[in-house]
């Protein structure tokens, strides 16, 4: 054994150069951006909620209905509930399971997509979300072919819901 740290092989820099992180750096005249008006940083992930539901083109979709998968990532801000330790100043992650669920479940459509902003329609109505990705899976689609899943994602703000 050494006392070496494991080479990445990944270049580095000299002792009086700094590290480069690949982050975008202001010029030298401008001013340092505090991030006072910049959208939240931290995000709430949501992974793997399962529901079942009739969405479809064909009629034995809607009529047999299949298992969609949903994933959901929030943009909020988190400063003011870790200071406060309140849930009120957060996002409820089961209450809002709960809509997506029913907003899932509910009404049959023919597409994912319809699916896909009806899910991201319910995050934006939560006070605190700025922004919402929802990718919806679909692994059971009617698909003659091998395949392991069939999934489409989008990201929804309020400007561009």
């Amino acid at each position: 054994m050494t006392d070496e740290p494991f080479d990445t092989g990944a270049a580095r820099p000299a002792q009086d150069e700094p590290f480069d992180t690949g982050a975008a750096r202001p010029a030298q005249d401008e001013p340092f951006d505090t991030g006072a008006a910049r959208p939240a940083q931290d995000e709430l992930t949501i992974t793997g909620l399962e529901c079942f539901a009739h969405h479809g083109v064909f009629d034995f979709e809607r009529r047999e209905g299949q298992t969609f998968v949903i994933d959901l990532t929030l943009g909020i801000d988190t400063r003011s509930a870790a200071a406060s330790d309140d849930l009120q100043e957060t996002v409820h992650y089961g209450t809002l399971v709960d809509r997506v669920r029913a907003a899932v479940e509910s009404d049959p459509v023919d597409l994912i997509e319809t699916v896909a902003q009806r899910i991201a329609d319910v995050c934006l109505t939560e006070r605190r979300v700025e922004w919402a990705r929802v990718t919806i899976h679909k692994p059971d689609a009617p698909i003659d072919a091998t395949f392991r899943d069939v999934a489409l994602t989008i990201t929804r703000t309020e400007a561009n819901r």
